[in-house]
């Protein structure tokens, strides 16, 4: 009798406890409605508090460049804040210098709107748009890589320059209860704007890549947003060193497509590196572009090519390839897309052979 009583009275200050907690999150969570103040009065808008500031921008259709869907590991959405967003936070301090600090820079993904808010953002922002868009075909690149080409609506184009990224939405599916974004690189041509294509990696335990992966069928529909992203070609040098890894293939394909349509005179080597051959992938439109175009230059290499793969490429880490091949950085500026690791060794190769850091372009998506 006592232990029964014991269980009760347990199970009775837990179900007070849990009401109470409730009760506090409900009330002390209630932001009620708040205004963000845009640009000196340029915008006014009115939102639920509770959410972050990059949520409540979305919501109203403001899109600021986040390529990590609001987990704070891109550092992208720097946004000013001028009043009302609190003390800067542990997880915003990696991303802002001291002058960025000074000038009241915060991560929109960090910054909760639980009252009013003035803040600043570039005014090209308000030109990035929502698209509706459908799947008109799926490529299974690789065992782990998948090209999308995805279709607005008749009458509808897209601006973009080459290399830039947008935010691809996902739907609820599984365990995931809600849609999540991410950003990929387009990798078709600027000219080609009544479609955009991605191409995307499966990332083991991703949430938008394995909706791509497993769930997305062609004739789907697809909302992205876009476009973002200041990695495009600066021309300033017409020697072009171009390198990737994988999905980096999107934004350097893009810049090349773009480069050839324009008869630009620059001349572009581009290394595209893989571990084995059945990773690499699009070589025969890559050969072919090699072969009409006496300006682009492809060397696809293998870190790790298996025996069956009767490779006479080039092997090594793409780093060593490009440090074989470049010779003098004079004159040369380098675009580069892949993983922050291999985007590092690639910077300590290019720097060593000449081509300096403010000649280096690139997206690091982490």
């Amino acid at each position: 009798m006592a232990i029964l009583t014991t269980i009760l009275s347990v199970s009775a200050i837990s179900g007070v406890l849990a009401l109470v907690i409730i009760l506090a999150e409900h009330f002390l969570n209630n932001y009620g409605e708040c205004e963000i103040n845009i640009n000196n009065g340029q915008k006014v808008l009115k939102v639920e508090g509770g959410s972050t500031l990059l949520n409540s921008l979305a919501a109203q259709k403001i899109f600021i460049p986040s390529a990590c869907g609001g987990k704070a590991t891109c550092g992208l959405c720097k946004v000013i804040v001028k009043s009302g967003a609190g003390p800067l936070l542990p997880t915003e301090e990696p991303y802002l210098n001291a002058q960025q600090r000074q000038q009241g820079y915060r991560m929109a993904c960090q910054v909760k709107v639980k009252g009013n808010l003035e803040i600043e953002v570039p005014d090209e922002l308000f030109n990035i748009r929502e698209f509706s868009t459908t799947i008109e075909s799926i490529t299974q690149w690789t065992h782990d890589i998948k090209g999308l080409r995805l279709k607005l609506p008749p009458g509808e184009t897209i601006t973009f320059k080459a290399g830039q990224y947008v935010n691809f939405y996902s739907k609820p599916y599984a365990k995931v209860k809600e849609s999540v974004f991410r950003a990929y690189s387009i990798s078709s041509a600027p000219s080609d704007n009544q479609a955009i294509e991605l191409i995307i990696r499966l990332v083991p335990e991703g949430l938008c890549s394995t909706y791509v992966h497993t769930m997305l069928k062609e004739g789907d529909p697809v909302t992205i947003s876009g476009p973002y992203g200041e990695f495009r070609l600066h021309g300033e040098n017409r020697n072009l060193i171009m390198i990737a890894g994988g999905s980096g293939l999107a934004p350097i394909r893009s810049l090349v497509l773009d480069i050839l349509e324009k008869e630009l005179d620059l001349d572009m080597t581009f290394f595209f590196g893989a571990v084995t051959k059945r990773d690499l992938f699009d070589l025969d439109e890559l050969y072919d572009l090699q072969a009409r175009y006496p300006n682009f230059h492809f060397v696809p290499a293998l870190s790790k090519p298996l025996p069956e793969d009767n490779w006479e490429g080039e092997v090594g880490l793409i780093t060593d390839v490009v440090g074989r091949h470049i010779g003098s950085g004079e004159g040369k500026e380098a675009y580069l897309c892949g993983s922050p690791g291999m985007i590092n060794a690639c910077i300590q190769v290019l720097t060593k052979n000449g081509v300096t850091e403010d000649r280096i372009y690139y997206d690091k998506f982490a």
